[in-house]
């Protein structure tokens, strides 16, 4: 059953007039479908949709709190919404140490140089299909910003004992090009609501900080490139509450402020705005061979190593 917030936003019988009508398809046009996410978008950003004036702005902001309860709940109330969340697996049972797969509600970031990052995405999306621990299954939405290659799933499908073409048939792809990426979260926000409760999985990869790179360049524009990185962020940590598992790759960069000393003089970009706005964060280094190591920072866990290996099959659990 759905909740308030989840309600479509033609459902509220203010909305029903021909003018109304009308700002619901501006609002759906740039991803607000229900009332809840008209209660996560600011005023003045809902005024910047060509159309709606302060006034419309006023009154539909007044029409989805009489529909919301914006107060407080107790913290059993939201521990028993957090019982909905769900974990998928990465295809190494070392890897479990992640509380047992990439968490849904939550941003999950793997950064790393060479070590198993696009590796890590397709076995996630093959992982998608109904399996064993009762998982339902679900779609991905795979957001690919530098050229990686689908067809590296078939491989992967081999190993999980699935067809093909239904792992193939169950992402949806998209290329990103500049800003284009925003754009595409626009159309992801609606695609859930088309599909409600199909879609488990959103990938950004590799990586959500490598057009921010180009578009953006030198200290001069620094701060409009973290200005809009928050921006996407927090598009994400919005669509993250519908109970998506949100899944996305960084880059590395040379740190000039490392020590002679240090054994790994590299850090991951997008700064203290991205490292804040991860739920969980992974970093991946290379090992012996085919094997990796995964270093798990999240808030709920102590930090943690986990060894891997990348096989034909995607990731799985490292050989001694």
């Amino acid at each position: 059953m759905k909740s308030a917030g989840d309600q479509v936003v033609e459902d509220d019988t203010g909305f029903h007039d021909d003018e109304n009508v009308a700002d619901i398809k501006k609002l759906k046009s740039v991803g607000i479908c229900t009332v809840k996410g008209i209660q996560m978008t600011t005023r003045k950003a809902l005024c910047n949709i060509k159309g709606l004036s302060e006034a419309k702005v006023e009154k539909i902001k007044e029409a989805a709190g009489k529909m919301l309860n914006v107060g407080f709940q107790t913290a059993f109330e939201y521990s028993a919404k957090r019982k909905q969340v769900f974990h998928i697996t990465t295809g190494s049972q070392e890897f479990k140490l992640l509380g047992g797969g990439v968490e849904s509600m939550a941003i999950t970031e793997a950064f790393g140089f060479r070590t198993g990052k696009t590796q890590l995405s397709h076995t996630l999306c093959a992982a998608q299909l109904p399996g064993e621990d009762g998982y339902a299954g679900g779609k991905v939405i795979f957001i690919d910003t530098e050229n990686t290659r689908p067809d590296r799933l078939r491989d992967i499908a081999d190993r999980f004992n699935v067809d093909h073409d239904a792992v193939l048939d169950n992402v949806l792809y998209a290329r990103a090009y500049t800003e284009h990426q925003m754009e595409l979260l626009d159309f992801v926000a609606a695609k859930f609501h088309e599909e409600g409760g199909v879609f488990k999985l959103l990938q950004i990869i590799d990586s959500i900080m490598a057009l921010f790179r180009v578009d953006f360049s030198g200290r001069g524009e620094l701060a409009e490139r973290q200005q809009k990185l928050a921006q996407m962020l927090s598009r994400l940590q919005k669509i993250s509450e519908y109970n998506v598992a949100v899944f996305i790759t960084n880059q590395m960069t040379a740190d000039p402020g490392a020590g002679m000393f240090q054994a790994d003089p590299k850090k991951p970009i997008g700064g203290h705005i991205l490292a804040h706005a991860s739920t969980t964060r992974i970093s991946l280094r290379k090992g012996r061979g085919e094997m990796r190591i995964a270093k798990i920072f999240d808030p709920d866990m102590p930090e943690n190593e986990a060894t891997f290996a990348i096989s034909a099959g995607g990731v799985t659990d490292a050989k001694e």
